[in-house]
């Protein structure tokens, strides 16, 4: 069965969200980012969504974890909870 980690950043708006995004792509932890500014319990643990499978998450989350590179900085993506940094840890 196919699985996958990944991590991600939840904020109100796609304009934070490119805001951080920037951050990141400039040296900015994504650790501390999603600390930082995370709405999601999981920006405690740097965004870290443990390990998965498809279907468990939202379909638009779902299809950039189970389609997109692993290590690549996804976003913003937009589900029904706001919009999300994506970085997906691995995948098997």
């Amino acid at each position: 069965m196919a699985w996958a980690t990944a991590r991600h950043i939840l904020v109100d708006t796609e304009e934070e969200c490119n805001t951080l995004k920037a951050e990141i792509e400039k040296g900015t932890s994504f650790e501390t980012v999603a600390q930082s500014h995370s709405k999601c319990p999981s920006g405690r643990d740097g965004g870290d969504l443990g390990q998965f499978g498809p279907g468990q998450m939202v379909p638009e989350f779902d299809k950039a974890v189970f389609t997109g590179n692993v290590g690549v900085l996804y976003g913003p993506i937009q589900t029904q909870f706001g919009y999300h940094l994506l970085e997906v840890t691995s995948r098997g």
